[in-house]
């Protein structure tokens, strides 16, 4: 893809929202683009993490476990953004990514993002805010659903 169309993509992505043209300029640029078969493994469970994708094209499956013990937890599609924390924070990857149909993929690197935030520090204020009203988000709906598994 044409560097205008990954900032296209990279506009649509919530997580990038309020980042401006000349942020998402640099995101792109920095930015490679991977094609994968269907079938073939993005990234493994356990994995460290180091960089996020932005699927542009194509479905990848999310499988947590391996083998006869595998589950699928969710396909996604185009404009969609796998493993955003790892552009933030050392971690592992939760879960398997696999190709369920040919893939376009935008693999977006961690050291240039926290250059971008450290370069932008409003950008850097904005992504705590959402994150933490991400987090409280996530702490309600499971609060919700404690009651469900109480005895």
């Amino acid at each position: 893809m044409a560097l205008d169309d990954d900032i296209r993509v990279l506009a649509g992505i919530a997580l990038f929202e309020g980042f401006a043209q000349e942020q998402l300029r640099l995101l792109a640029f920095g930015a490679e683009n991977i094609s994968v078969a269907s079938g073939r493994l993005i990234y493994a469970e356990g994995d460290s993490a180091d960089c996020a994708f932005v699927v542009t094209s194509g479905t990848v499956k999310l499988v947590h476990g391996s083998g006869d013990t595998a589950v699928e937890l969710q396909t996604l599609g185009a404009n969609t953004l796998l493993g955003e924390l790892a552009l933030i924070a050392d971690t592992s990857r939760p879960t398997s990514a696999i190709a369920a149909t040919d893939v376009e993929l935008i693999r977006l690197n961690r050291r240039l993002f926290r250059r971008i935030l450290e370069e932008y520090p409003q950008l850097a204020a904005l992504l705590h805010h959402r994150i933490s009203a991400d987090l409280q988000e996530l702490v309600a709906r499971i609060a919700q659903l404690a009651g469900r598994f109480e005895d």
